[in-house]
């Protein structure tokens, strides 16, 4: 039987994981649809609805490699204790991303889980509770783990994704040089395939790490004892990033979509291509990244590519410093969230 204060923090910790999920639909899922929308493919209300239901599918039938490999980066009893570090690093995400989000930022929601759970965790039980997978690289074992496999996949997946963006727009220019103007609208309707199948990845990679903190916290309140994410757990998340999904993140949308470069039908199908490439390889492995970092870099790459002087690379500098403070900043905050929370529950 839970104590009152341990049920009340099992509750907070699903109602903020989802909550996060929430945030991530109206930033990552933002990230999705942003150079359909804006190079005409698709109007605002048919390219969130794509978005919104190949997401959800992704989230429940996507599997679950990510979701382990979140629930592996700490290494803590899994009692009541580790709850009250979950809401913390939960907490310590949201808000990080509800500011960027109202400041139109394309940060990226995984840097912020990851910061967030590294503050809550070093402040709680010190560093040596982390697991860095810093033995393992220096060892040269064959298997990468921890917040080094985390990074690595956060760095390597936008850089993956701008270079092969770059490689497809070269040989577009070379195949379509002669093409007609009326080509636009085939690309245009190649794309609600492409948009669907990055919808699917979007939501079969980044849904995963909601349910790996669901789950996690569920077995540190006692209330399963299996490590297969529940179904409802599934269900509940994929529906809230539809939620999210819904609303829209259009401010972010158009940092993406205008922005960075001047996006055309080509333009959007290469870096769309290049998107769904780097997450789903990135989800099969078990390796989570940010939507919004793959989509981003590979908008650049297309445009570097293109025209390398019309590229703002001003905004690309910003997004970009954005994406090496969040996790800083993060747990920072997270820390302190539990520091506060730790005086809260000696009251109760």
């Amino acid at each position: 039987m839970l104590s009152i204060s341990t049920s009340i923090i099992l509750i907070s910790v699903i109602v903020i994981a989802l909550i996060f999920a929430l945030s991530n639909g109206l930033h990552d899922a933002s990230s999705v649809v942003a150079t359909f929308i804006i190079c005409g493919a698709a109007t605002p209300k048919q390219a969130i609805g794509v978005a919104s239901v190949f997401g959800l599918l992704g989230a429940i039938l996507g599997g679950s490699a990510v979701a382990d490999t979140i629930s592996k980066v700490i290494d803590l009893p899994v009692n009541p204790f580790l709850l009250k570090v979950l809401l913390a690093a939960m907490l310590g995400a949201v808000i990080w991303n509800i500011i960027t989000w109202r400041l139109g930022l394309p940060s990226s929601s995984t840097h912020a889980l990851i910061g967030g759970i590294i503050g809550a965790v070093w402040v709680s039980s010190g560093s040596t509770h982390i697991l860095w997978g810093f033995k393992q690289v220096i060892g040269l074992n064959h298997q990468i783990t921890g917040i080094v496999k985390v990074v690595a996949a956060l760095i390597i997946s936008p850089l993956l994704g701008f270079i092969v963006a770059f490689i497809l727009q070269k040989i577009s220019r070379v195949l379509l040089r002669n093409a007609k103007f009326t080509i636009n609208k085939p690309l245009k309707r190649i794309q609600w395939v492409i948009a669907a199948i990055l919808a699917y990845s979007h939501g079969a990679n980044d849904t995963q790490k909601i349910f790996g903190i669901i789950t996690l916290a569920l077995v540190a309140g006692g209330n399963v004892t299996m490590n297969a994410t529940p179904l409802w757990v599934r269900l509940s998340g994929g529906m809230v990033m539809f939620i999210g999904t819904m609303l829209g993140g259009w401010s972010i949308i158009k940092t993406i979509g205008r922005g960075i470069y001047s996006i055309g039908p080509i333009h959007s199908t290469n870096s769309q291509l290049a998107s769904v490439g780097s997450i789903l390889i990135a989800t099969i492995i078990g390796a989570p990244v940010s939507t919004t970092h793959v989509v981003v870099g590979s908008v650049i790459g297309v445009g570097a590519s293109d025209e390398y002087k019309m590229v703002h690379w001003g905004i690309a500098k910003e997004i970009i410093m954005a994406w090496f403070i969040t996790i800083p900043l993060t747990a920072i905050v997270s820390a302190l969230v539990y520091l506060v929370l730790n005086l809260i529950f000696k009251v109760i």
